[in-house]
């Protein structure tokens, strides 16, 4: 047995090394490569192997068999759907800079009460791992040499520990930086006792048995030695045992505050868990090769003690110092890497969901010294944490084995696991079916495994008439069926609230938080005021500087959406720094909230293309899709939220603004550049939906547009606007070029028939002048001049009712209109035309009717209307004019009774250019442009016609009333 000095220089030695080691990665010795390898990364992953691996698998081995290959099965099968567990959690925890698993669950499951419950829970379920780690270190040494007292190696080993924990996990004040010495230093200590464990492995093979024959021979003089191995498997209770331990490994190896401390807090590069997928299962199965064989050299030297410590023993037995060195630094090396990290990973737990709670709550606005208070506290609470696990050390001494102590850890933290996997699958669970699980399945937990470790006698539970099961897996059963259930009740009977689902929607999209879960304020200036009121004035001014550096914001920032991101980001900044509970509540002092995030989502989808698949990868497609239908539809689209923000300005309404969307989305309508802000304003103001029309000054001239609208709705709740611009310059261009070719075959149509009309008076006005120059009597002479007058007059009215229809090419000034006078000038004007000279035109229009309309544009209106009806009556045909008046409208109905129109045509007849008549008799523009002109005056066209017995048009406008409201008539 060798002495004690040699065996503590060989210790401390180890653990100067370890600091040597972590000093030259941080301080840039080593290559940065190195701790950024993705190889060094799945080595840190293998602190998972324990004490509990390193002696405790040959002793888990002797009892139980082959089942000690479940625990790494188990840890297997999370890394083999890493794709559908790890990667989702290493998003979120990159993402939203969750410190621990702590914050994790806080922040899918918002409430204070979370984490202090999972942080006091997860502290009672690994102090007593944390202890075992001691309890190997001092047993093996115990084991080597007597001369040291146990409880001086373990303070020694504590202190040393501590040290290292503080100086290399503990530098920095926030966990958002990340520790590569740490990962290089676990790395490092991974593959020393893997090498360890070979190591006596090859001993046990080559020194012990002679080599692979001689191992073969053996076993096949001694079948029982192989038959203990497989009889385990064969009882009655294998299957309970295996499907459980394959449970709880499967829930350690991401959940032990340890392993998520290094699987995701420490993850440099979210690209490594693609190596650690296979790496990681290759390190385990490299570390388990040598257990069989090592607990078969010692039944075959007869070794005493604890099954557990045959490796150490063996090294002693087989008189070789060097390798009793190597199997103590190799179970050091595993006691050392869990202790470090476990106590890191509880620290920043306690600090985030203990302490800063009460902390925060008393801290006056002005007082300094926030980052320093919080960097001090945490290194306290490593030192705590660790002294606690000394403590519980020297209570639970000389009780059960580290198999027993290992197995009462892990099925501890197997009641975490049903919140883990809803959190990624179920929509519905929340915090009061996870606390009601949680709470349920730790009493059972402590009634059935620690009150028996306290009180040295078993659980009366275990003596019930149930079938013979180990009391881990009668715990591990009935704890876990008590969680599930409660949780599921938990949840269906209480609805997710708005927090809930938000947090839900964020695990499953990519760097977004909604929404209803992102504050609302008015300036950069309100962020900081409500940080002040819990952070102090220094650390809000700080971390608001970050925020905005991050992302490129300035301080007088006012935009709506530009806030909303500044303080998403603010929370994800302070989730890494005092937890995310304390972060929502930072932010969500003094600053409201919203409902909706739909803007955010959209935008953090983008970002997410590599990341969805299957169904979800399908609907994110369609909607990019739509989306950009929209972004490149020929009218222009803005689209509004709630606070009337714009939330979309697509290409088209870029080009027809100038203004680029990246300048616009955000601002709300009345921060619109000129003229915008009036153009939106008057037109949400006035409450109009449809047909808002009205000219706009732009830079390259002005413009005609209409305005549309529609309400965006879900479940009748309005959650914001969409407003169509349609620019009409053009089209107002072509309407008039058409116009215009209407009007001319309109008066070449009317030239012969004017012709006609105006050959009449010119022929008695020349006969009446010739019988005036021999007329000698004075008063026929007056009757001569009288008619003559009358003649020209007449002349007069048929010229002006031409010029005034040829004139109607330009809109001009809305006017009041008689409808009775107009449709009187439009008969007349028909009646020079060929089809309307024999025809009977009989005008029943009231007296005062009046609108208000462009004179010559609804001349043209009746014009074409009536002549339609003319050319369908035919010679010796009637035409009524008629009137109707309604509560705010008057209608001219034109009726004849020729042709009539097919019921296969009535559908067309208002396209453009679509005629029945002959080619060269008609344009098929005369009424497209009648709908166009009666439309612009707000008003409607429709028509009844039943093919052989004639047709009827009906022209409804908005009625003129007087100063009191009263219709004109």
């Amino acid at each position: 047995m060798p002495e004690s000095w040699p065996l503590l220089l060989v210790g401390l030695t180890y653990l100067g090394l370890l600091f040597l080691l972590a000093y030259a990665s941080e301080t840039g010795w080593l290559p940065a490569w190195v701790a950024r390898h993705p190889l060094t990364y799945s080595a840190s992953l293998c602190l998972y192997a324990t004490t509990w691996s390193f002696y405790g698998s040959v002793g888990f081995a002797a009892e139980q068999g082959y089942l000690f290959i479940a625990f790494y099965f188990g840890a297997t099968l999370a890394f083999v759907l890493a794709p559908l567990l790890l990667k989702p959690l290493l998003r979120v925890v990159h993402e939203h800079q969750l410190g621990s698993i702590a914050d994790l669950f806080a922040f899918r499951y918002p409430s204070r009460y979370t984490g202090v419950l999972v942080t006091a829970f997860m502290l009672l379920a690994v102090l007593p791992y944390l202890s075992l780690q001691i309890q190997a270190v001092v047993t093996s040494a115990r084991l080597l040499t007597r001369a040291t007292p146990p409880g001086v190696l373990a303070l020694v080993f504590c202190g040393t520990i501590t040290l290292f924990a503080v100086l290399f996990g503990a530098r920095q004040v926030t966990p958002r930086i990340k520790h590569e010495g740490l990962v290089v230093a676990i790395a490092f200590e991974s593959l020393v006792k893997i090498g360890a464990l070979l190591a006596v492995g090859a001993y046990a093979l080559w020194g012990v048995f002679g080599g692979i024959g001689p191992l073969t021979d053996w076993l096949g003089a001694h079948p029982e030695a192989v038959e203990t191995l497989y009889a385990p498997l064969r009882n009655n209770q294998a299957t309970g045992a295996w499907t459980t331990l394959l449970l709880v490994a499967f829930g350690a190896v991401f959940l032990l505050p340890r392993q998520f401390h290094m699987m995701f807090t420490e993850n440099i590069d979210p690209g490594t868990l693609r190596t650690a997928i296979w790496a990681f299962p290759l390190l385990l199965l490299l570390i388990n090769l040598p257990v069989p064989i090592i607990l078969w050299a010692s039944q075959l030297l007869q070794l005493e003690g604890p099954a557990e410590y045959y490796p150490l023993v063996l090294s002693v037995r087989g008189g070789d110092s060097w390798l009793t060195f190597v199997i103590f630094v190799g179970g050091l090396s595993a006691a050392s890497s869990m202790i470090i990290v476990e106590s890191l990973a509880l620290a920043a737990m306690c600090l985030n969901h203990l302490v800063l709670p009460l902390l925060l709550s008393r801290r006056p606005a002005t007082a300094p010294g926030l980052y320093r208070s919080l960097l001090w506290g945490r290194r306290a609470l490593i030192a705590v944490v660790i002294f606690t696990g000394y403590v519980t050390y020297r209570s639970i001494e000389g009780n059960p084995g580290l198999v027993n102590l290992g197995l009462i850890s892990f099925v501890a933290v197997t009641q975490f696991l049903p919140g883990a996997v809803a959190m990624l699958l179920w929509p519905r669970a929340n915090r009061v079916g996870f606390v009601a699980g949680l709470c349920g399945g730790m009493l059972l937990w402590f009634l059935i495994l620690v009150l028996p470790l306290l009180s040295g006698r078993p659980t009366p539970l275990l003596a019930l008439p149930l079938i013979e099961l180990r009391p881990w897996v009668f715990a591990t059963f009935w704890s876990l069926a008590a969680n599930v259930l409660l949780f599921v009740a938990g949840s269906f009977l209480v609805r997710p609230g708005d927090k809930e689902r938000a947090a839900d929607q964020a695990l499953r999209l990519h760097a977004v938080l909604l929404v209803s879960d992102v504050p609302i304020a008015s300036s950069v200036a309100d962020i900081e005021g409500a940080l002040s009121r819990l952070l102090g004035t220094a650390t809000a001014a700080a971390e608001l500087q970050r925020a905005l550096q991050q992302t490129a914001l300035s301080a007088d920032e006012r935009r709506p959406r530009q806030l909303h991101f500044l303080a998403e980001r603010l929370q994800r900044n302070l989730s890494g720094l005092i937890g995310p509970q304390l972060a929502r509540e930072a932010l969500g002092l003094g600053i409201g909230r919203t409902r909706s995030g739909t803007r955010l989502v959209e935008e953090a989808l983008e970002g997410s293309q590599g990341q969805l698949s299957g169904l979800a990868a399908e609907l994110n497609h369609l909607r990019r899709f739509h989306r950009q239908i929209l972004q490149t539809l020929p009218i222009g689209v803005c689209s509004l939220g709630e606070r009337q923000e714009v939330q979309l300005w697509n290409d088209r309404m870029a080009a027809l603004s100038g203004l680029t969307g990246a300048a616009v989305v955000g601002l709300r309508v009345p921060d619109l550049p000129a003229p915008w802000a009036q153009v939106f304003g008057d037109f949400l103001s006035g409450g109009q939906a449809y047909g808002y029309k009205l000219p706009v000054a732009l830079a390259d001239g002005q413009r005609q547009i209409r305005l549309r609208c529609e309400v965006v709705a879900d479940d009748g709740d309005a959650h914001g606007l969409v407003l169509l611009v349609e620019d009409l310059t053009e089209q107002q261009r072509l309407e008039a070029e058409l116009a215009h070719s209407a009007r001319l075959a309109s008066i070449g149509t009317l030239a012969s028939g004017v012709a006609h009309e105006i050959g009449n008076p010119l022929t008695g006005i020349t006969c009446v002048a010739q019988n005036l120059r021999d007329e000698p009597d004075e008063d026929e002479r007056e009757r001569g001049i009288s008619d003559i007058l009358v003649q020209s007059r007449r002349i007069s009215d048929i010229v002006q009712s031409l010029l005034n229809f040829a004139r109607a090419e330009r809109p001009g000034a809305q006017e009041r209109l008689v409808l009775r006078e107009l449709l009187d000038e439009a008969i007349r004007l028909v009646r020079m035309s060929r089809s309307g000279r024999d025809l009977h035109f009989d005008n029943r229009v009231a007296d005062r009717l009046e609108v208000d309309g462009d004179r010559g544009r609804m001349l043209q209106v009746f014009l074409n209307l009536l002549a339609n009806a003319a050319d369908a009556s035919g010679s010796g045909g009637r035409v009524e004019v008629r009137s109707l008046v309604g509560a705010a409208s008057v209608a001219i109905e034109i009726e004849d009774w020729g042709v009539g129109i097919p019921a296969s045509l009535r559908d067309r007849i208002l396209e453009p250019f679509f005629t029945t008549k002959a080619p060269g008799e008609g344009t098929g523009l005369g009424l497209s442009l009648v709908y166009r002109i009666v439309s612009d005056h707000g008003g409607s066209l429709s028509v009844d016609s039943i093919a052989g017995r004639g047709s009827r048009f009906t022209v409804r406008l908005p009625a003129h009333f007087d100063l009191s409201g009263n219709l004109l008539i």
